[in-house]
């Protein structure tokens, strides 16, 4: 629903802070409109032409291109250095290449004169060597409105770059795109508005440089006279003609202000919404659409593959092994070390650092372009300013492959994983199942030793999860390296690896097939992503006595003072109201805090004053005939024959 002009009840300002506004809006704006209301509108047209003002404004042209050309080949790397690299004196630079914003333009021009004058630093250098003069030059008013202009194209462009997530391009790099190419070819597209936005306001402020200028490179017609140094010496003689030519120097820098509509400070401007994009219904890992076909993956180049050894060190430590073609799922509680894990295979973070061969090649010394290690980040990271088809063939023509031949193998590899008829296009118009695709097929269209994968299907819906994981592991089984896949998910685990490696604070707690982890988990962790309770503690002689306090009867308790985990599936405790008598060797009261429905079922969460809490799963009539509800008291009971005890 629209917004109506109406002003709502309590939207009114109070008048302490609207009148000061009002107050500094009036006094901002009433100069700008003194020189509207003085001007003299018949003559316009003839100061505007009269030879000095056209030859001032040639010249102001092309002092302020100049300057901007200048400010974007040095200032677009400074601020790409001071948004991206840490280094020692960072916040000194910083205040160096902002301090002309600030600094008298008058003591600019002094200082430029010192430094570059004929008896300055480096001018007598300058002119003996290449008889290059800049005072009382065109160049020197270059040099002059560069050194006053450049810094509002940092500030600018520092901002958007600030606001750019690096996972495009550490995923660009991890494709094979060397940092020279990243920077040119996925950071600079992605800040553009930044780019844009900056470049106009150095511009404007060059064109409007007047105080350096004069101060440095004097006051020269047709050599250093620009329009604002015209408008100096035109208040002298011509005051009206001066006002005519201020009110163009106006024009010209509302028009600039008007058009960033606000995008100096390098914040993202709104875009127009695009359409709703089409769902993902079709069938991953069936037949390719209409008019391609279903072409089976190769393993690599000439067949080859990869083996993995990698010793990490540093807050993930482990050793790593595994075969060509093998799945491992990487799972853990949050900070366990699992991405930290993942970005030390790829080279790109100091937490960790990997001894990596990947098929017999030590690639430990080199940068992570040249690693031969794909990553997919959670949300896929394409490249937003290219199109499905130019974002997988972008490894590939950052390896070297004619455009031509990136793009055929890059639509042959859309067409195996159902998105080819998506190629042309960008990852705004894509549904969250098929981007996944997209991501996937570009890295490994890449040609990967080792493909590492950081929850890619997290972000998807349930119906879109499902497909996307059967088409993963159809081409996962056809891919001659070793894929790592981080997981919150035990169906993915289950389905999609070959190995379950189990970190806990950057140690590997258990490394085995999904089957024996599901069976014995030796994490209480893991064992709860399973759907199990899990209670760590100590054997005594006839159980278990729990970390969190009481006690667990089990069938066949490892030696006295083990530490063990004790694991009971859900489905195996049962809900009382009363106080069971028989069999139960575990018997706990407690109060109902939670019901959830699991399925066909409703998974209870009973907390304790005696024993942890834990989780019973009964069906929605038990529960009824129970009358379970929130705050309800009630009794647990597990058989000891039920429990299982692992030890740790």
């Amino acid at each position: 629903m629209k917004h109506t002009g109406t002003r709502r009840p309590g939207a009114r300002p109070p008048l302490t802070l609207a009148l000061p506004a009002l107050l500094a809006v009036a006094f901002l704006t009433l100069p700008l409109v003194g020189i509207l209301v003085r001007t003299e509108w018949s003559e316009l047209a003839g100061h505007l032409t009269a030879p000095g003002t056209v030859e001032a404004l040639k010249l102001s042209l092309l002092v302020s291109f100049w300057a901007l050309g200048l400010s974007l080949l040095l200032g677009v790397p400074l601020a790409w250095l001071l948004a991206r690299v840490s280094f020692p004196g960072k916040a000194l630079v910083r205040s160096l290449v902002l301090l002309p914003m600030v600094l008298p333009p008058t003591v600019g021009g002094v200082a430029l004169l010192l430094a570059f004058g004929r008896r300055g630093l480096l001018g007598p250098w300058l002119e003996s060597t290449f008889g290059i003069t800049l005072p009382f030059h065109t160049s020197g008013a270059v040099l002059a409105a560069t050194f006053v202009a450049m810094p509002f194209l940092v500030i600018s462009l520092e901002g958007a770059l600030g606001g750019l997530r690096p996972r495009y391009e550490e995923t660009a790099a991890s494709l094979g795109a060397s940092p020279v190419r990243v920077f040119f070819t996925v950071t600079l597209p992605m800040v553009a508005p930044g780019v844009v936005a900056g470049a106009a306001l150095t511009w404007a402020r060059a064109l409007g440089e007047f105080g350096a200028t004069i101060t440095f490179a004097g006051n020269l017609p047709g050599t250093t006279q620009t329009l604002p140094l015209h408008v100096y010496l035109l208040l002298q003689d011509e005051p009206e003609a001066a006002t005519s030519v201020s009110l163009l120097l106006l024009a010209i820098a509302m028009a600039v202000l008007v058009a960033l509509r606000g995008r100096w400070t390098g914040t993202p401007a709104a875009r127009n919404p695009r359409p709703a994009p089409e769902p993902d219904t079709g069938a991953p890992g069936g037949p390719a659409p209409s008019g391609t076909a279903e072409v089976p993956p190769e393993t690599g180049e000439s067949g080859e593959r990869w083996a993995l050894h990698a010793e990490v060190t540093g807050f993930t430590r482990l050793t790593l092994d595994a075969e060509p073609g093998t799945t491992i799922a990487v799972v853990g509680p949050n900070g366990a070390g699992k991405t930290t894990l993942l970005r030390a295979l790829l080279g790109l973070t100091p937490r960790a650092h990997a001894d990596l061969t990947l098929g017999g090649t030590d690639v430990t010394a080199l940068p992570p372009h040249r690693r031969r290690v794909a990553w997919v980040p959670q949300d896929g990271a394409l490249f937003p300013h290219m199109s499905a088809l130019a974002n997988t063939a972008y490894g590939l023509r950052a390896q070297g492959v004619a455009r031509a031949r990136a793009r055929r193998e890059a639509q042959r590899w859309l067409d195996r994983l159902g998105v080819g008829h998506l190629s042309h296009r960008r990852p705004g118009q894509l549904s969250g199942g098929q981007a996944q695709r997209v991501a996937l097929a570009r890295a490994l269209a890449a040609r990967p030793r080792l493909l590492v994968l950081d929850e890619p299907l997290a972000a998807l819906d349930q119906t879109t999860r499902g497909h996307v994981r059967h088409t993963l592991r159809t081409h996962l089984a056809r891919f001659g390296g070793v894929c790592l896949i981080v997981t919150h998910d035990p169906v993915e685990a289950v389905s999609l690896a070959d190995r379950v490696l189990v970190l806990e604070e950057g140690r590997a707690l258990q490394d085995a097939g999904p089957a024996e982890v599901t069976r014995h988990p030796r994490s209480p962790w893991v064992a709860r992503m399973l759907g199990r309770n899990a209670w760590p503690g100590t054997a005594t002689p006839e159980g278990l006595a729990l970390a969190d306090g009481g006690t667990l009867v089990a069938a066949d308790p490892p030696p006295a003072g083990t530490p063990a985990l004790a694991i009971v599936a859900p489905e195996a405790v049962s809900v009382h109201r009363e106080k069971p008598a028989g069999s139960p060797r575990n018997v706990w009261p407690g109060t109902v805090r939670e019901i959830t429905a699991s399925g066909s079922r409703l998974r209870v969460l009973v907390t304790s004053d005696v024993a942890p809490d834990l989780v019973a799963e009964i069906t929605p009539q038990a529960a009824a005939e129970l009358g379970l509800a929130d705050g309800v008291s009630v009794w647990t009971s597990v058989k000891a024959t039920e429990t299982t005890v692992v030890t740790l």
